[in-house]
């Protein structure tokens, strides 16, 4: 029995042929268009890092830069627009449970959900300024948006998903690699941290692990890193002059030790 073809741009091709590309379990992507309010006093450096992440080789992105940089917007907001252009179906924040090195998340009161609700803050604060309220609370109505603390990831592959990690600096070298070993197929991973402001201390891993990350392989890999500085903070005009008195302390103290950490511009 002859089979059936049927002729596309003038290629014949038959009915029985199928697509031979590998299945990948993923969530139906938003059906609505998401109304994103975003700043309109984005500086080049932030467009910059939202277009490396937008990009559509890029896997995963290292943020690194002081306090005030717009590091975590500059991520939910690209997380929002991948969104809306189907390329992901969620978001998922990714954070350590740290509280100035004091507390851990078998300590707090509550059961897990309520436990890491003030860790998920700065998220909703982000998507709170991004988005109207009914489309915040539709996007978690259907659970695309979503916190895990990083202890509950071993196991877990995530596929088509905007994975945000937040305040890397306070998690250990084992902990950034058990966040990097989840990502699945179609998935961007933007890691944001600043390395002085760990609250675990030399146990941080942070830094080695961007360190490990950065070179021309890994760009080839759609592995990048990009580096805010003190000359990029927005939040305020005071929060630059700490930053800089922070940053002569810490490289008196390692001078001392003869360890030097960061460079005065």
């Amino acid at each position: 029995m002859a089979k059936h073809k049927s002729s596309q741009n003038g290629v014949e091709t038959s009915a029985k042929q199928k697509d031979k590309s590998p299945i990948v379990p993923q969530r139906d992507k938003i059906s609505s268009e998401l109304h994103i309010q975003q700043r309109d006093n984005l500086t080049d450096k932030q467009k910059q890092l939202i277009d490396l992440i937008l990009a559509k080789d890029t896997k995963i992105v290292f943020v690194t830069g002081p306090a005030g940089t717009s590091k975590t917007y500059c991520a939910v907001l690209a997380g929002l627009m991948l969104m809306n252009k189907k390329s992901v179906s969620d978001i998922l924040f990714i954070r350590n449970i740290v509280e100035s090195a004091t507390k851990s998340l078998g300590s707090l009161p509550g059961e897990q959900d309520d436990k890491f609700a003030p860790f998920l803050q700065p998220l909703l604060d982000k998507l709170d300024e991004l988005l109207p309220k009914q489309e915040v609370k539709m996007l978690q109505k259907e659970e695309r948006v979503q916190g895990f603390p990083v202890n509950y990831l071993r196991g877990a592959s995530f596929n088509a998903k905007c994975i945000i990690g937040d305040e890397m600096q306070n998690l250990s070298r084992g902990e950034i690699q058990t966040v990097i070993t989840r990502l699945g197929k179609f998935s961007k991973m933007i890691l944001c941290g600043d390395v002085m402001q760990s609250d675990i201390g030399k146990t941080s891993g942070f830094q080695h692990i961007v360190d490990l990350f950065n070179d021309e392989s890994c760009r080839e890999n759609g592995i990048y890193h990009f580096a805010f500085t003190k000359d990029d903070i927005v939040r305020s005009g005071v929060l630059k002059f700490i930053i800089e008195r922070l940053e002569i302390d810490a490289n008196k103290n390692a001078q001392i030790k003869n360890e030097p950490m960061f460079p005065v511009k």
